[in-house]
């Protein structure tokens, strides 16, 4: 049972709180009025687009400025959100920090024939040549909003089901059979959106872009639904991101989300050149500590070199494996399960990270369903402690030198640990600065101070749950030097700077600003 329903009045009541007199109100119906008024969201500077940096590790703003990736996974909100409940939400994640929301076009629970909150189905009879105009004008107002939050939108054209299926509603309206219907789609798709700086785009959606070469898992299950051992969908992407690219009238910057699993769009498309971004999913069935850490660092010993990240870990109150059958006394992934996932991957050099929780990807409350034993509703869900901390690991990033930003594991000097006690240690390329990810209290680690170039060292305790770091003074520099964790916590990042530098406390403000 859930601890609280969504409820429309609390949701109308927050939003006038937080004085966004703008959001439409059309009482507590979610049912679309006859003439809806356009949304009339506060105005903010236009959003500048985000291209890979000229070093291939790390994304930016086209005039040059430092983006970090910090996502969301609202999967649904395009489909199964209110005007007022996207209000909340999109609000609620820009105040908090976040970057990028992660939406779905065409969404997975029978997108296509389920009508949308609105009442809108994207298409006449499941025909993607035929869109309803009405359902992609509710996409523009949502990317319009979202920019005028600061916070930009990675749109999945399609969930995976639509196309490669071998689990999931469907239909397959994307097929080999009709290369041209998913260039067109996509091509109309993003010329409703040409020139928003705040819009990327993700293919895949759950969903490997072949059989060959994925796991065993997903070779069975394909091989249940009807598809040979050599069915190969990667042509059809590649119309898709030739029709993005025509109608956005750009090289635009696509990333590919693959299934859960060790395989990451390296394996299958590196040798795409429509693709920008690595991506990858540690997920939640493989139980805690996936080894993402090697995930990132074996994409990033690729060449040539291309951002790559976790663009879905275990999400916050998602239940431990629940496939095909949940064991309660496994329990769920925690905020502490998800800040070692996150901190490790983007440590390993991950140009970011997506958070995610599971009563939000879905929006589950009074209108949509409970997905794999949700504990709560979704808007208890946007304050739980996991999503309120992530910030705090982009602060964090942000306080030092970007764009020079190497993982070195040598820092850690023996043995960095596996699974649950796994270290990662990050510095910038000039050994100005080092930060170290301890998982647990008491967590004692020999750190090579000669990796940094610096006579005396200044040390600093990072408290991810709070973002507030406490001096832990200054040593001489040279040879290796034992840190040990405070006794609670449990996690905690060891930041070393030079002294000389005068860097400001860690996470406490933007470097460079």
């Amino acid at each position: 049972m859930l601890p609280r329903r969504v409820d429309a009045r609390a949701i109308l009541a927050a939003l006038a709180a937080a004085g966004i007199a703008s959001v439409p109100c059309f009482g507590l119906s979610a049912e679309r009025p006859a003439s809806p008024p356009a949304v009339t969201a506060r105005r903010a500077p236009a959003l500048r687009p985000v291209r890979v940096h000229t070093g291939g590790r790390f994304l930016e703003t086209d005039d040059g400025r430092p983006f970090f990736w910090l996502g969301d996974t609202a999967w649904q909100l395009i489909h199964a959100t209110t005007r007022e409940e996207c209000s909340y939400y999109l609000h609620t994640r820009a105040r908090q920090g976040y970057t990028v929301v992660q939406a779905v076009v065409l969404s997975e629970f029978d997108g296509l024939n389920k009508p949308s909150a609105l009442g809108e189905r994207p298409f006449a009879d499941n025909d993607p040549t035929r869109p309803n105009e009405a359902y992609f004008d509710r996409v523009v107002e949502i990317v319009a909003e979202a920019e005028s939050l600061g916070v930009y939108v990675a749109l999945v054209p399609a969930w995976g089901d639509k196309l490669t299926a071998p689990w999931g509603d469907g239909p397959r309206v994307f097929r080999n059979d009709n290369l041209s219907v998913a260039r067109e789609y996509a091509r109309h798709l993003a010329h409703r959106l040409r020139g928003r700086g705040n819009v990327v785009w993700i293919l895949g959606g759950d969903r490997p872009p072949r059989v060959a070469g994925a796991s065993e898992w997903v070779r069975d299950t394909a091989r249940n639904a009807g598809f040979p051992p050599d069915q190969d969908w990667t042509p059809i992407w590649r119309q898709m991101a030739a029709g993005l690219a025509e109608g956005t009238a750009t090289t635009p910057l696509i990333l590919y989300h693959p299934q859960g699993g060790i395989e990451s769009s390296s394996v299958f498309l590196e040798g795409e050149p429509w693709l920008s971004v690595n991506g990858m999913q540690s997920g939640h069935g493989g139980g805690h500590d996936q080894p993402v850490w090697d995930w990132i660092a074996r994409d990033y010993a690729l060449l040539p070199a291309r951002p790559t990240l976790d663009l879905e870990p275990n999400y916050e109150d998602h239940p431990f494996n629940p496939w095909p059958r949940w064991d309660p006394s496994t329990g769920y992934f925690r905020d502490h399960d998800v800040r070692k996932q996150c901190y490790r991957s983007v440590f390993a050099g991950g140009c970011g990270v997506t958070y995610g929780h599971h009563a939000v990807w879905g929006f589950v409350g009074a209108r949509n369903d409970v997905i794999n034993q949700a504990d709560r509703d979704w808007i208890d869900a946007l304050q739980r402690p996991g999503g309120r901390q992530m910030p705090f690991l982009r602060g964090l990033v942000e306080s030092r030198p970007y764009f020079d930003r190497i993982p070195d594991q040598a820092l850690v000097a023996g043995d960095a640990g596996a699974g649950p006690l796994h270290i990662q240690a990050t510095r910038d390329a000039a050994g100005t600065y080092a930060f170290v990810y301890f998982p647990m209290p008491d967590q004692t680690a020999s750190i090579d101070l000669s990796r940094l170039r610096s006579p005396r060292v200044r040390a600093w305790w990072f408290d991810p749950r709070t973002g507030v770091a406490t001096l832990a003074g200054e040593v001489e520099g040279g040879g290796a030097r034992s840190f040990r964790t405070p006794p609670y916590g449990p996690d905690w990042v060891l930041v070393l700077d030079d002294p000389a530098r005068g860097y400001a406390p860690p996470g406490l403000e933007r470097f460079g600003r």
